[in-house]
């Protein structure tokens, strides 16, 4: 007998009659979670999580890898929510160069705000906790701006929302009445903060994005905030040192699997395969940001050898090449205000790291040059 996770309730919207789905407070129950259908996928999660932070402690720098990562969850993320925004895209945005797509590079700016204040918060003593409110201002930071006038940012929904389908009456799922929507957030937050569980973090935290998910409170960005939350917890509890991984890349890969897993909880009460899912997708983020960290590490090492070898190499040239992870696009302007130096001196440095095959000028103009940390981008865009 399948388990049971939740009850329906007719609810009405747009003159249409609909059966909203209410689920059950975590954790699931009756029967209880059956821990051997996943116990050996959640060391190895682990492992390759330990695995992870590990080598990162070796990189001389942690804020590069954090740069690249938290920009590549930003724009998976968003991308499974269908923005077409690149990651090239965002670098221009960064560098101050024109892009086209400007909505969608704005989307992805939003996600990077909400997280670093979520994160913020999380991080200070006077910081809110993880909540409601924590939530809900994450969200209006990620719907600000052109897009999210209309979707009421930072506000539970006051009206059904459903997904899927054109109407109501053809939708795929129905999340909860609104009016239930509160109720069933501080149930949510209850179980982040409860002091005793049997079961493991990591499958605490794939209990706590599907229940999200299935509760759906806003009328817009319930995805990347949901995918938000797990990042945030994954710190919260402990399990990362800073956001190192990006899960959206998996979920984005496996899209289909991720929404069809998150459906099963609800029409077959089967928590077992979705937590599978979810572990099996830490554990390949967790080893493809290894992998990213070690091949950042060797290009990034192996070019300061050639610069510190090269007799025109100056205090100028290093500073700049220590900035190219965080800075990939730029114009000779910028490294002026970065670098607080002339348009000479900077324009020297670049030249120095041109002819050395590390940067590449793109925009073939005499004036107002863009130029492109090509390999460094290259690998990340893999």
């Amino acid at each position: 007998m399948p388990r049971i996770t939740g009850r329906y309730a007719i609810s009405t919207t747009q003159g249409e009659a609909v059966k909203a789905f209410i689920p059950h407070g975590l954790p699931p129950g009756e029967p209880a979670l059956d821990q051997a259908a996943w116990e050996r996928l959640n060391e190895d999660a682990l492992t390759a999580l330990q695995r992870l932070s590990a080598v990162a402690g070796f990189m001389p720098s942690v804020e590069w890898l954090l740069y690249s990562a938290i920009r590549q969850e930003a724009l998976l993320t968003s991308q499974i929510e269908g923005t077409q925004a690149t990651l090239i895209d965002l670098f221009d945005e960064e560098a101050g160069l024109s892009i086209s797509n400007t909505d969608d590079v704005e989307e992805v700016t939003n996600y990077l705000q909400a997280f670093h204040w979520a994160q913020g918060q999380l991080r200070s003593e006077t910081g809110l906790p993880i909540s409601v409110r924590f939530l809900s201002e994450a969200h209006r930071l990620l719907l600000n701006g052109v897009r999210g006038t209309g979707k009421q940012p930072g506000e539970l929904r006051r009206s059904q929302n459903w997904i899927g389908g054109t109407r109501p009456s053809t939708a795929v799922f129905v999340p909860p009445p609104a009016d239930q929507v509160p109720a069933l957030l501080a149930d949510l937050e209850r179980y982040i903060h409860a002091d005793h569980t049997d079961l493991p973090v990591l499958v605490r935290i794939a209990l706590v994005h599907a229940q999200f998910e299935t509760i759906h409170p806003y009328l817009d960005g319930n995805g990347r905030i949901g995918r938000l939350l797990i990042a945030i917890l994954l710190e919260h509890w402990q399990l990362l040192p800073e956001p190192l991984i990006y899960l959206s890349g998996f979920l984005k890969q496996h899209q289909s699997e991720y929404y069809r897993r998150l459906s099963c909880i609800r029409t077959e009460g089967d928590w077992e395969a979705w937590i599978r899912f979810f572990l099996e997708a830490v554990q390949s983020a967790a080893r493809q940001s290894e992998e990213a960290v070690v091949a950042v590490a060797t290009l990034v090492t192996n070019d300061r050898k050639r610069l510190l070898a090269h007799p025109k190499a100056n205090a100028i040239s290093y500073r700049l090449f220590e900035r190219l992870p965080t800075m990939p696009r730029f114009t000779v302007d910028r490294v002026c205000q970065t670098l607080d130096t002339t348009f000479p001196t900077a324009s020297a440095a670049i030249k120095l790291l041109e002819d050395l095959g590390m940067v590449k000028e793109l925009s073939g103009l005499k004036k107002n040059r863009t130029y492109s940390y090509a390999a460094y981008i290259d690998l990340l865009s893999r």
